[in-house]
């Protein structure tokens, strides 16, 4: 297959003539093996590059929108029955229709969710290879916006985080390139067959609002809350911008097998606007993917950063998702844990001052900061399962409680001993120079031990030793 005219480059937008997608990552039994040919093609792009991939389950609709952004009725493969058709991820290369000696590379991914294949830690390494890769990343579920689709999402951006984290920094002379990409890109979230109305509080909403309601947090420290919180928080940190799109049903169901063939005046009005304005956004506002200090990704770059996640995956260094999930739980919940531990030391050292009056006043200061300590780690727990870290947390500040209640007695202690000692000090030099050694002196030596016992007890601060010590 020709993708480059005879004799030239692709320094030129319109030199790209590739007649249709590649696949680019092949998925061969679970197993992803780059395409050497897609590669080649790939090298020989010196443009910079327009990466757009789309994820979502299988059967809906995804390579129907990547085909419009070609400007194709057919290319991607569009299935008609339940099997899932598209395997691995494809790649097709277009000159961009709106930037100027850009290519627009297109990435249609194999569908999630395929009850023929099973297998839900492939499909997230093939979600996670397609964040990493574009610069627009398409999301394309259905119907609304659920607390599934929010928590796969999330998921997956911590398996693509930990996926950059381990893959080496050899790409072919780019440098660091691994480390410095700027991996994080837009997100176009896109509803297909989409049921409700665009309202909330009794107005119109655009759907725009309707995905920012969906990632609002909620304010209170709820345990639940916090779960609830956790990807939204992230998918807003991640995705600096964010779009969404929301589509009718194209055409009566029947018809859905043929929907490459039908043309536009076959199709529901609305659904045809809708694809035409998603078409006219991710041409207009898709950026070039680029690395750390404002490099715009060519196809060399590309190239690298496709072998280098590849054979990360490959060489096991990825977790699955189930590991990533524990693994995540793990830190984050250790992470709470010393968070709250260092919120305690810092008020009770604010607070305390030792010796207390009285062992009640120190038990108060320690409920208060414990109290606060605890909201501290909910507020940033993740999945604590069976509450086994706040469990922890709860024992590290029964330590530190027990250990509060020794330093006081022993500042008591101190601090009785030292009084006494300045205190009575000059009556025990007196009667060792036998000053009460007369008549009457027996009386003075009473008089004046009470008159210096009554100023001990006004002093302040002495704790709980003061009497023992002094008895």
């Amino acid at each position: 297959m020709l993708y480059l005219r005879q004799g030239h480059s692709l320094d030129m937008a319109s030199e790209i003539h590739m007649p249709g997608p590649i696949c680019l990552i092949e998925n061969i039994e679970g197993k992803l093996v780059v395409n050497q040919e897609a590669l080649e093609i790939l090298s020989a792009i010196t443009q910079p590059l327009v990466v757009v991939a789309i994820v979502g389950l299988y059967r809906t609709g995804k390579s129907y929108l990547m085909n419009k952004l070609a400007g194709q009725n057919e290319g991607f493969s569009v299935g008609s029955t339940v099997q899932s058709h598209t395997k691995g991820i494809w790649m097709w290369c277009v000159p961009h229709p709106e930037e100027p000696n850009h290519t627009l590379v297109l990435l249609d991914t194999e569908g999630l969710g395929d009850v023929e294949k099973g297998d839900q830690n492939n499909d997230t390494q093939i979600f996670a290879l397609a964040i990493l890769l574009s610069s627009t990343f398409v999301y394309n579920t259905m119907n609304k916006i659920d607390q599934r689709a929010l928590d796969l999402l999330h998921y997956v951006i911590e398996l693509s985080n930990q996926l950059r984290t381990v893959s080496p920094p050899d790409l072919d002379g780019v440098e660091d390139a691994a480390d410095a990409v700027s991996f994080c890109p837009d997100l176009v979230w896109t509803l297909r067959d989409f049921y409700l109305s665009l309202e909330a509080d009794g107005r119109h909403i655009t759907a725009d609002d309707y995905l920012e309601n969906s990632l609002k947090l909620k304010e209170d420290t709820d345990e639940n809350h916090q779960n609830f919180n956790l990807p939204r928080h992230c998918i807003q940190t991640f995705f600096a911008r964010k779009k969404c799109f929301v589509f009718d049903s194209p055409t009566h169901w029947k018809k859905l097998a043929h929907l490459p063939t039908l043309h536009n005046d076959e199709l529901d009005p609305d659904f045809v606007q809708q694809v035409a304005d998603f078409c006219s956004y991710i041409f207009h506002h898709s950026k070039a993917k680029t690395l750390s200090g404002g490099i715009k990704v060519n196809g060399p770059r590309l190239e690298s950063l496709v072998l280098t996640y590849v054979n990360a995956i490959s060489s096991g260094n990825l977790p699955c998702m189930e590991n990533a999930v524990l693994a995540l739980a793990q830190i984050k919940n250790s992470a709470a844990v010393q968070k709250a531990i260092a919120h305690y030391d810092q008020q009770m050292a604010q607070k305390v001052q030792l010796p207390t009056e009285n062992l009640q006043e120190l038990l108060d200061l320690h409920r208060t900061c414990e109290k606060e300590a605890i909201e501290i780690f909910i507020n940033n727990s993740f999945k604590d399962v069976d509450q086994n870290f706040q469990k922890e947390l709860e024992t590290l500040l029964e330590a530190k409680q027990d250990d509060f209640r020794k330093q006081n007695l022993e500042a008591s202690s101190d601090r009785c001993s030292a009084l006494l000692q300045d205190i009575f000090g000059p009556l025990e030099e007196y009667v060792k120079q036998g000053v009460y050694s007369k008549p009457g002196g027996h009386r003075l030596f009473i008089q004046k031990r009470e008159e210096l016992k009554a100023k001990y007890y006004e002093e302040p601060r002495k704790g709980i030793q003061f009497s023992v010590l002094f008895s």
